[in-house]
């Protein structure tokens, strides 16, 4: 059984990579990338990964490692901390929320993007989608075997992709292999044993892409344990960052302020951050009488995750 899944897997991606119009490869060095890269390196596309010049990133020599086995040309964006400041800003303005997750990641998207642009590119392809739909996800992975199965199909029924909306925003077409119907309908076919299972004693999400490409690309990308964006870029860093920079009686004070005057609960200093952005743009976010965070009392929609203030598991 397992040689005809991944026969069908690898013959569905290489049909939905091959039809990528863009010649430029968001490239983390992550599995899912690196799959993308594998499929189009005989068109020699150009590969960026945007690495935070100031804090720890994870990317930097699997990216590399990536590149030099299939022969692509990849750059390295370094960016300064100033730099994912202002980008930040940008990010909140565009995805319209506060959410330290969801910042911290797509502003490392954002800063590929807005490259792609400033350098020319119409388009550019990510790595969306696998995560969700083959279970790459850590809390994924740890979840007992009978609840498994449902717990992918409600993350794949609630997933979306802050990226197409930065791309939109900024005119970059945004293509993603993973996401195209004939791979999303195959996923759905393969059972969830096949997506989590044990390899040499430890457990791995996205057991079944693994297995399928191990003979294709570098065992140490075959076998990478899931690496956010965050660390992989570095943006993790902005956490300890604020940690220094907001001391802990003016951050005690903001957060009682912001929860009597607007009815927020902010948990972190970078949370803060993030909020007093989104309330300098937008205002206070609009409370909703049904399902509501317990946090920022926005609608959650059937999910465990605020998706304006990132509170997980709500």
């Amino acid at each position: 059984m397992l040689d005809n899944v991944s026969k069908e897997l690898y013959d569905v991606l290489e049909e939905s990579c091959n039809s990528c119009k863009s010649n430029l490869i968001a490239l983390s060095g992550g599995l899912d990338s690196s799959i993308i890269a594998y499929f189009l390196r005989q068109k020699k596309p150009r590969t960026v990964a945007v690495i935070a010049e100031d804090f720890v990133s994870t990317d930097l020599t699997y990216c590399q490692r990536v590149a030099k086995e299939l022969g692509l040309s990849l750059t390295i964006y370094y960016v300064k901390t100033a730099e994912i400041l202002e980008a930040v800003e940008d990010t909140v303005k565009i995805l319209k929320n506060f959410n330290d997750i969801e910042i911290r990641n797509n502003v490392v998207m954002y800063l590929a993007i807005k490259w792609a642009k400033d350098n020319g590119e119409k388009s550019i392809i990510t790595g969306d989608g696998a995560d969700e739909l083959f279970a790459g996800y850590s809390f994924l992975i740890h979840k007992p075997e009978n609840e498994l199965e449902a717990e992918i199909s409600r993350v794949c029924s609630v997933m979306h992709f802050p990226t197409q909306k930065i791309g939109k925003e900024l005119g970059i077409e945004v293509e993603a292999p993973f996401l195209k119907d004939t791979v999303i309908e195959l996923a759905k076919k393969i059972p969830a044993d096949m997506k989590v299972r044990n390899e040499k004693e430890q457990r791995y999400g996205k057991w079944i892409l693994r297995k399928t490409f191990e003979k294709y690309l570098p065992q140490q990308i075959i076998w990478r344990e899931k690496s956010p964006m965050q660390d992989g870029s570095g943006t993790a860093g902005l956490t300890n960052l604020f940690e220094s920079i907001i001391n802990e009686e003016k951050y005690v004070e903001k957060k009682l302020t912001t929860e009597k005057e607007d009815g927020v609960i902010i948990r972190s200093r970078e949370s803060m951050h993030y909020y007093e952005i989104f309330k300098r743009l937008f205002g206070v976010p609009q409370k909703s009488p049904d399902n509501a965070c317990p946090y920022c009392k926005c609608e959650v929609k059937n999910s465990k995750f605020c998706r304006m203030c990132g509170a997980f598991p709500i």
